[in-house]
């Protein structure tokens, strides 16, 4: 479980058919422990002077941008929830919904900036404005929501901490509803069953 408030940027380092290798401050990770990559949830296969390995399936590579992911490339980082630590954002699991399309970032006055996301049919019903959504791992609010798109403004500090900020037109990010959208909706489908 994660919290959608990424603890640093990590730099890909080399990427085969089956792991991912990146360097990162991440504080005593251990092998085994669950870190979110881009809000992926991995498992730490390898530790060693700052440079992480993990493994990735076929279908994560498939259904997340980590499978676009080049060596020297920003991702964003985040150890898993601990016992008695605060939650900033909202409760995210790193099991990505889908990867979907960046429409447009612009900035918005003040250091703030809006970007626009495709929102795919998976996620429908799923993004409401003010409601939380997790992008690239980062927790954040719904400003607007439409039927093929959602937006939300990034302040000056998420883009510096995180790499929301280097993301332009067509480049692919990851996507995971709040987890109480989807007990929500579950809940509607079990009532229209009903009917």
């Amino acid at each position: 479980m994660f919290t959608g408030i990424i603890n640093c940027l990590g730099t890909v380092k080399k990427r085969t058919a089956t792991t991912v290798e990146i360097a990162a401050k991440i504080p005593k990770p251990k092998l085994g422990a669950s870190i979110a990559v881009n809000g992926v949830c991995l498992t730490v296969v390898s530790t060693k002077n700052g440079r992480h390995a993990f493994d990735v399936g076929p279908d994560t590579w498939k259904r997340t941008n980590l499978g676009a992911l080049e060596a020297g490339q920003a991702v964003n980082v985040e150890p898993s929830l601990r016992l008695g630590d605060e939650i900033g954002g909202h409760f995210v699991s790193g099991h990505v919904d889908a990867s979907a399309d960046v429409i447009s970032l612009e900035p918005w006055g003040e250091g703030f900036w809006r970007l626009r996301v495709e929102l795919p049919a998976i996620l429908r019903g799923l993004v409401a404005v003010k409601g939380s959504i997790a992008i690239d791992g980062i927790s954040l609010t719904v400003t607007a929501a439409g039927r093929d798109h959602f937006e939300v403004m990034l302040v000056p500090h998420t883009l510096q901490r995180t790499n929301l900020g280097r993301r332009r037109s067509r480049d692919q990010v990851n996507l995971e509803a709040d987890p109480l959208a989807r007990y929500a909706m579950a809940a509607v489908e079990a009532v229209r069953s009903k009917k």
